[in-house]
């Protein structure tokens, strides 16, 4: 089967659920939310990351759909049933990640501005100029996809929701919130702290905006790399 028509068919999976757009839904909602509280409560340290710091909430929102969309195919049989329609289960899972992705991307581009234009209305005359308010908006949609396309693949690799986002969410608490100040060192590296540099108006470790979300997306890339070979080889 061509891959258009299985795209087509995965596309319509997510558009029929409504887990899945009520986790797109609250990716705007919880970042451009808490984003707005925290533009209220902002010392001026960093104006930038003011407006764009709702997305350490929003990408928990990213991780559930991505996750939601490949552990559904793990319950009541439903992975043998697509794997029936096609056959080519290398294929099926690309078509699967793209059809992710595509909403993903499309829901963090509008996250992104809606919560710049929030941001910047809170902060008034403190705000980020518009060529750094547009690199944290594209910055901040790159980010929340890489984030939903990280969760998708580590839930090919457990086969479980429950499983991925017991690991997923506490890894994003700890690592947000206990030892995300530690700049400098290994958890700069991490596909949470690395991603969200480019949402941040100046940066203190090894890694500048674009940088920062390369690591991320090679951890994205090593993580859908091990869940298409998950595919490929373990039973549906």
């Amino acid at each position: 089967m061509p891959f258009a028509p299985v795209l087509h068919a995965e596309w319509i999976k997510i558009r029929t659920l409504r887990s899945l757009l009520g986790a797109l839904a609250a990716i705007l909602v919880a970042t451009a939310a808490f984003s707005a509280l925290a533009a209220a409560d902002a010392d001026g340290s960093d104006p930038l990351f003011s407006v764009f710091f709702g997305v350490s909430f929003g990408q928990i929102a990213a991780i559930a759909f991505g996750t939601t969309a490949v552990s559904s195919e793990f319950r009541g049989g439903a992975l043998r049933l697509s794997l029936a329609a096609v056959p080519d289960r290398g294929r099926w899972f690309a078509a699967k990640a793209t059809a992710i992705a595509l909403p993903a991307l499309a829901v963090g581009l509008l996250t992104g501005f809606v919560t710049l234009l929030v941001g910047r209305a809170v902060l008034g005359t403190a705000a980020p100029g518009w060529t750094e308010g547009l690199r944290g908006a594209v910055g901040c949609a790159l980010h929340l996809t890489l984030m939903a396309l990280f969760a998708a693949g580590l839930a090919a690799v457990l086969r479980s929701g429950v499983a991925t986002l017991s690991v997923l969410i506490p890894f994003l608490l700890i690592v947000s919130f206990v030892i995300g100040d530690l700049s400098g060192s290994a958890a700069d590296f991490l596909p949470d702290r690395a991603g969200q540099v480019a949402l941040h108006s100046s940066w203190d470790g090894a890694l500048g905006p674009w940088s920062g979300l390369a690591v991320t997306a090679l951890w994205t890339t090593a993580a859908l790399l091990a869940g298409a070979w998950s595919v490929r080889r373990r039973d549906a």
